[in-house]
């Protein structure tokens, strides 16, 4: 199947990055908040894709979105929904936890999204490519050549320098796998900001985003925390037939298991991010 890859004009200014809303209203309406308070224009926020997920409200998190005007790529969970697919595509291990889950919310955001939803869904590329800082960026889901490939900062250089050849960047900015993190080498960039939807398995109930700037035409960056009304988050889940860990996870900032991580990033859980 032939990309949908959206060009836009050269970015200058602050840029506000994050991924993962995962139909987490609160934390969307915080990440809108900053932004405003921030100065940076809706056009210079990117989303690396999954607006839609675990958390209990999927229609009104994508209202929202669509209201704001910041521009996203789709994530597997986009695509599965806009196609009618049966499953969120996150390529969980078969009969693991994680797939058993998804068989509870996926059906669930399947039932709550309108036809506007949806259509908005068709709307979203790809990919986004653009010019920052005199560099070329290249924004993926998981990896440019599979939308729910897991790359982690402990995934081997070689396979993020595949996508870079692939996409002619200097910078990558990737989401899908839950954790921020940069990986810098043979001047080339892998960025990923993190999820707004889900803890970063660190043991807070905090989320992370980042901030570009391009002072000077030299590109900058900074991992961002954040705070918002996760208590509220968390009972609207456990309100649902949703799954109780995930609601458990909102609080205690510990993922109910790890079987999608490598090894490095699973002995970090509970011991906070490792940018």
């Amino acid at each position: 199947m032939d990309k949908k890859i959206e060009h836009i004009k050269n970015l200058k200014g602050k840029m506000l990055l994050f991924g993962g809303v995962y139909s987490n209203l609160q934390a969307l309406e915080k990440l809108k908040s900053i932004a405003e308070e921030e100065n940076i224009s809706p056009e210079n926020c990117i989303c690396t894709g999954d607006i839609v997920g675990y958390c209990a409200q999927p229609e009104e998190t994508v209202q929202l979105f669509k209201l704001w005007g910041v521009k996203s790529i789709v994530g597997n969970v986009e695509i599965q929904l806009r196609e009618g697919a049966e499953d969120c595509g996150c390529d969980f291990r078969a009969g693991g936890r994680c797939d058993g889950f998804s068989q509870m919310w996926y059906p669930f955001a399947q039932s709550k999204l309108s036809k506007s939803s949806l259509d908005f869904m068709k709307t979203l590329p790809d990919h986004l490519q653009f010019e920052y800082a005199g560099k070329k960026v290249t924004v993926v889901h998981g990896s440019y050549f599979n939308v729910s490939e897991f790359i982690f900062k402990s995934t081997p250089w070689e396979i993020k320098a595949e996508n870079f050849k692939a996409t002619k960047s200097d910078v990558i900015i990737a989401g899908h796998c839950g954790l921020p993190f940069h990986h810098i080498k043979e001047n080339k960039t892998w960025l990923n900001p993190g999820v707004i939807g889900m803890p970063a398995n660190d043991g807070t109930p905090q989320v992370w985003y980042m901030i570009l700037n391009d002072l000077k035409n030299k590109l900058s960056f900074k991992h961002h925390r954040m705070d918002y009304n996760f208590a509220l988050t968390s009972k609207l889940m456990q309100n649902e037939l949703l799954p109780q860990e995930y609601a458990r996870t909102i609080i205690t900032g510990i993922w109910d298991n790890t079987e999608i991580l490598p090894p490095v990033e699973s002995g970090w859980q509970g011991f906070g991010v490792v940018l």
